[in-house]
């Protein structure tokens, strides 16, 4: 998910780094003060983000996937970091939902590479999440997953159905989901469609021009 932003203080805007870093710092001072479970997990979720920040666009600010992501250059001080706190957190009573999110991007983290992502463990995490903090953006979320695990036949599916009961129908990542698993299934037709909803709906630019290089890599499947 591209959730990047820059937070404005006294008039001064602060750069993602400076953000992230605050962030961090706040984190640590909560968990200092306050030791629960769901303050490491949080902790941990920060830094296990944080951990891959410079990765996430190219010099040029466009974005890059996950998949596509230098593994090489991510912080693997802060990788395990994080994984070690959310073990911490896992173990501890009263699991929630920032130890599961953590708990699901350490597995990304930690992973050699994008093929050797243990996508059955995440969906598992995703059940938990659901139980502890049910939403339809995490159930966009787990269907992605589960077009990892079982195909994207039945991640798409899962999506449909999502949007057929009318939740997310303004959230253009639902969209971008859905489109992706359309071209990786070859309908063309279908794919543009769901870009083109997730471009009328998102209001960065970057995100934009994100769905653009999708869809024209879509012309070329039709060539």
């Amino acid at each position: 998910m591209f959730n990047e932003g820059y937070y404005a203080s006294s008039g001064e805007a602060l750069t993602r780094p400076d953000l992230s870093g605050e962030a961090i710092r706040l984190g640590r001072l909560l968990v200092e003060l306050l030791p629960e479970t769901e303050a490491v997990g949080l902790l941990a979720l920060m830094l296990l983000h944080e951990s891959r920040r410079t990765t996430r666009t190219t010099p040029e600010g466009e974005l890059v996937t996950l998949e596509e992501q230098d593994r090489a250059q991510w912080n693997q001080a802060q990788i395990a970091e994080g994984a070690n706190l959310m073990i911490q957190a896992l173990v501890s009573d009263g699991l929630g939902a920032y130890t599961l999110q953590a708990a699901i991007v350490a597995i990304h983290a930690t992973a050699p590479d994008f093929a050797s992502t243990n996508w059955m463990r995440i969906v598992e995490l995703y059940d938990l999440l659901l139980q502890v903090a049910p939403s339809p953006v995490v159930e966009v979320n787990r269907a992605t997953a589960v077009a990892m695990r079982d195909g994207p036949a039945a991640g798409l599916a899962l999506i449909d159905e999502i949007l057929a009961r009318g939740d997310l129908t303004n959230y253009h990542f639902a969209y971008a989901a859905q489109a992706d698993l359309y071209r990786r299934l070859g309908q063309v037709a279908a794919a543009r469609a769901a870009y083109e909803r997730a471009m009328s709906l998102t209001q960065q630019e970057p995100e934009r021009r994100f769905f653009e290089r999708q869809m024209a890599s879509l012309a070329n499947k039709e060539a």
